[in-house]
């Protein structure tokens, strides 16, 4: 009984809930904004890769080399996505958690319920600012959503093009006199094509079920509660 009463007592005022509308207004916006950097940058790449598949496949006898250049131009644009996928999320995260804690309650008729603290968690957010996710996780889901299928393009279209241009491939020397680049071998150009898939294919795995958040270690499990009121 007494607990009831200390939750009734921190129910919400119409001002304050107006105040709320305000700040979940806000957040969507900045969650908007965010978004719309996000598919710039994913246009960004998709033309490169247009621009470079046109350019390599222009005749027989073009240069695989654009394809390669325009690999290093996606990654550059990987990890510009990624840094803002970090921001988004951290907006995203905080509209989930008025939406199922403060609007879904006022949806089903339950008043403003504050039971299970979630005021407190998204009010600790705001007071220490940190990203809800690393890095590595952000360039994880952006190359499971995206950029795993523009690599995976890039480089079918790369074996594609030394294997028929300008000749169907014959012999095994003769595939890496054609992936050599000026004084690069050819085997030094594979293997590290070949470290370079095998990073963003086991960067996508391993990220594939972690959300772990950048803050101090005292705050990580006021951070994972609050992912948790979000999900």
């Amino acid at each position: 009984m007494e607990e009831k009463d200390v939750n009734r007592a921190k129910e919400y005022s119409p001002a304050e809930i107006g105040a709320l509308a305000h700040l979940y207004r806000g957040e969507m916006y900045q969650s908007k904004v965010w978004r719309t950097r996000l598919d710039t940058t994913v246009n960004w790449a998709i033309v490169s890769t247009g621009i470079a598949l046109s350019v390599s496949f222009s005749n027989a006898n073009a240069s695989p080399v654009p394809i390669l250049l325009v690999s290093l131009v996606v990654i550059v644009f990987l990890l510009l996505e990624a840094h803002r996928y970090m921001y988004y999320d951290l907006f995203r995260v905080r509209l989930r958690v008025m939406e199922i804690n403060f609007y879904g309650p006022l949806l089903r008729g339950e008043g403003t319920r504050i039971d299970n603290h979630w005021n407190d968690l998204l009010a600790d957010d705001y007071k220490d600012v940190g990203f809800h996710m690393s890095l590595i996780e952000a360039l994880g889901r952006r190359i499971r959503r995206i950029y795993g299928w523009l690599f995976t393009i890039l480089l079918a279209c790369y074996i594609a093009k030394i294997f028929v241009h300008p000749t169907p491939l014959s012999a095994h020397s003769e595939l890496l006199a054609r992936a050599a680049i000026g004084p690069i071998p050819g085997e030094v150009v594979l293997g590290v094509g070949l470290l370079f898939h095998g990073a963003w294919i086991a960067i996508a795995f391993l990220t594939l079920r972690s959300q772990k958040a950048l803050a101090l270690p005292h705050r990580r499990a006021d951070r994972d509660s609050l992912l948790r009121v979000a999900n």
